[in-house]
């Protein structure tokens, strides 16, 4: 009797962990205040603009899950409810334009010009460029206590100085939203598990290139179900910091 209990017991819990049609287990993430940050990857123009050199290729995707509009209600409630906002940006500087070799989005990347800047300490032609940040996420990156980490080269902020700084600030529960899905904020994702933080990723607070035989949004959606601990959209999200932090 008493190990039927236990059966019971433990089908039971595990019935109520799983999400109905994939049957997996859904950890979750609890936001504690102090100790939640939100982070955004690659917020910029290249990226998220119909101006940018790559909207060819994510524009279908980003309309379609409103991430503009998504990761800017994200900053919003970040500056709104004081949450700590990080950005981890992509910039290829002259210096990095004689690599030897790469994979085929970074020859891609390259090719388009993509995330090019003057150089570290130069700011020629950036301001509206398509390495600078969507024009209305500009009052939240710039208003002074917004971090803005040192840029990722390929994907992952591996580096980069992200994991450091939230580390300094005893963050160890992220919000993750940007760009692009399966590329650096699937990158980020994985980075951040194997250094142990947790990790909520939200779902149409991103987007990704979808190409001829190839949708990134479909196989980053199927990735980060499978290593996150939480995967929710932007209206479940808000609702869960309003009421958690």
């Amino acid at each position: 009797m008493k190990n039927y209990i236990v059966t019971a017991t433990i089908c039971m819990a595990l019935s109520n962990s799983l999400i109905a049609g994939d049957g997996l287990p859904d950890p979750g993430m609890v936001y504690e205040k102090g100790h939640t940050a939100i982070v955004i990857t690659d917020p910029q123009i290249d990226f998220l603009s119909p101006e940018g050199v790559t909207w060819g290729l994510v524009g279908k995707s980003v309309t379609e899950n409103k991430t503009v509009e998504n990761i800017d209600s994200l900053m919003k409630v970040a500056e709104k409810m004081n949450i700590p906002l990080f950005i981890s940006p992509h910039y290829y500087f002259p210096t990095d334009s004689d690599w030897n070799h790469g994979g085929a989005l970074e020859a891609a990347m390259h090719s388009l010009h993509m995330f090019e800047r003057a150089g570290q300490l130069d700011l020629t032609g950036f301001d509206g460029s398509g390495s600078d940040w969507m024009p209305q996420y500009k009052k939240y990156i710039n208003n002074g206590k917004t971090y803005v980490s040192s840029p990722h080269k390929l994907y992952g902020p591996d580096s980069n100085d992200t994991v450091l700084q939230l580390r300094k600030r005893g963050i160890n529960k992220i919000i993750l939203a940007g760009m692009s899905a399966n590329l650096c904020t699937e990158s980020h994702l994985r980075e951040f598990m194997e250094q142990g933080f947790e990790v909520q990723i939200v779902s149409d607070a991103t987007a990704a290139a979808q190409l001829p035989g190839l949708d990134g949004y479909a196989a980053a959606m199927t990735n980060v179900r499978m290593i996150a601990n939480s995967v929710k959209t932007t209206k479940e999200t808000l609702q869960q910091i309003k009421k958690e932090l």
